[in-house]
Parts: structure tokens; sequence; C-alpha cells
């Protein structure tokens, strides 16, 4: 909560100064993600033409490396039932994907696909600000997933480690909230990959926080990932859980 506190202060006081790209950057991440170890259910829906075509029912533990600050999370597949106890892995550089059928664990890259449009990054807690570096905070209005116009700094991001999951990134974030509206993420080759809209805010753990992302298609906008949020809980997530080695052993409880 301190940590949320500093950002949203912080955010506060471009009201008062030139906006910093990465103050604003930071902050937005404190409203998506709690400043300690907590549980959560991501539910994927995902759509095509309108339709429902596939989901998934995934639990995730999270909490942030004490060195980097970047998230740390272990993700365990509840439905469907074909799927139940298989694991993801994501350390803050490496990504595994382990088969309790098989015993085998499998390194994955971040961008690959998990549902839709979803992919294994998207799914894991993560602080923008601790991989790409905010280049330009442009005052701008948008509309929102809700199609509510809100008054928004543009943020231009690149990245600033090997690991950055994107290339480039545009996010929009809401003046005086700090509350992430919408974000653009592009290729190499400045294509854009897919959009995303933070939307359905409501109280989580004392603050207003997005309990649902739509993501859609950059090429196919009628491609839709719906990741919903639900059953937050503060609760320990041990060392052991987030090593691969322990994979083979973990029990869900």
């Amino acid at each position: 909560m301190k940590r949320l506190l500093a950002a949203l202060l912080a955010a506060a006081s471009v009201a008062h100064a030139a906006p910093n790209p990465q103050e604003i950057l930071a902050a937005s991440d404190a409203v998506r993600n709690p400043d300690f170890p907590f549980g959560l259910t991501n539910t994927l829906v995902e759509y095509r033409q309108g339709k429902q075509t596939d989901t998934s029912v995934l639990a995730i533990y999270s909490k942030s490396d004490p060195n980097g600050g970047q998230f740390r999370s272990l993700v365990r597949y509840t439905a469907p039932a074909r799927d139940a106890n298989k694991l993801i892995l994501y350390n803050g550089r490496d990504l595994w994907f382990f088969d309790p059928a098989s015993k085998a664990s499998i390194r994955l890259s971040p961008q690959q696909r998990l549902l839709g449009q979803a992919s294994n990054g998207d799914v894991v807690t993560t602080n923008f600000a601790r991989d790409y570096r905010a280049t330009e905070a442009a005052e701008e209005e948008t509309l929102d997933g809700e199609r509510v116009k809100r008054s928004c700094y543009r943020l231009n991001l690149a990245p600033s480690t090997p690991d950055a999951s994107y290339h480039q990134i545009e996010m929009w974030v809401e003046k005086g909230s700090a509350r992430p509206v919408k974000a653009r993420f592009y290729a190499e080759s400045g294509k854009l990959l897919k959009s995303a809209y933070y939307r359905r805010y409501q109280k989580v753990f004392g603050t207003e926080r997005p309990t649902e992302t739509v993501i859609i298609d950059g090429l196919e906008p009628d491609w839709v990932t719906v990741l919903r949020f639900s059953d937050w809980v503060k609760r320990d997530v041990p060392e052991a859980w987030l090593q691969r080695d322990y994979l083979p052993r973990f029990k869900p409880e």
C-alpha cells in the first residue's frame, strides 16, 4: 500500500510540473498490481466473430522479486479437465511449462500464445516499468473499454532489458488516477500485434484495480480474448514454488 500511495502521489504531481513518463508508468503498475504476495483466478475466454470458441481457468500465485522488482508467478490450470494441474512458471527471466503426465518441463517464450490473443506473458503479473523505458508522455483523450472518453497520458515504451516481451508498446494512462486505460503492442517490424483494454475497475485490497482485460488481435478485430480476474487473496507464495526443480512436487492446496 505504501508503494501505491507513493506512486499515486508521484502521478498527481505531474499536474503541477512537466510529466515524468517513467513515474506515470510506475504509478499505473501500482494500480494493476498489489505490492505483496497474492493469489487470484484468471478466467480466459476466446471469441471469434462474437461467438465463444474456447476457455481456460488458471490459478495464479505471484510475488515480486526482492532483487529486481519484477513479479514471479506460478500458474496452474484448473480447467478444462484435459489441462488440469499443468503448470507455468515465470521467475522473472525464464518461462517454463510443466506437464504432470510427462513429468517434463519445457522452456517457453513469453510471446507464445496461450489462448486466443493472450500470450504466456499476458497471464502473469508484470511490472512494465521494470522492463520498459517510457520516453514520452503526450496528453491525449481516448475512449476506454466502456466507450467512455478519458483524459490520458499516452506513453511510448521501449524495452530497457533483453527480457522485454515486445519491441514497442503504446500505453494510455488516465491523468490524476494513474489507471491504465488501454495499450497497443507492436512487433519489431512495426506491425500492430494486439490492443488491450483494462476495464471493470473494482476495489481490490483497498484500491480500484482493473478486473478484466480485453485483448483484440491487430489484424483480425473480431478475434477477441477476455481475461477476467477474480478470487483475489493476500497469501504466502513459498519460494520453493518458484523453482523449476520443484514443479514435479507441487501439490495444489
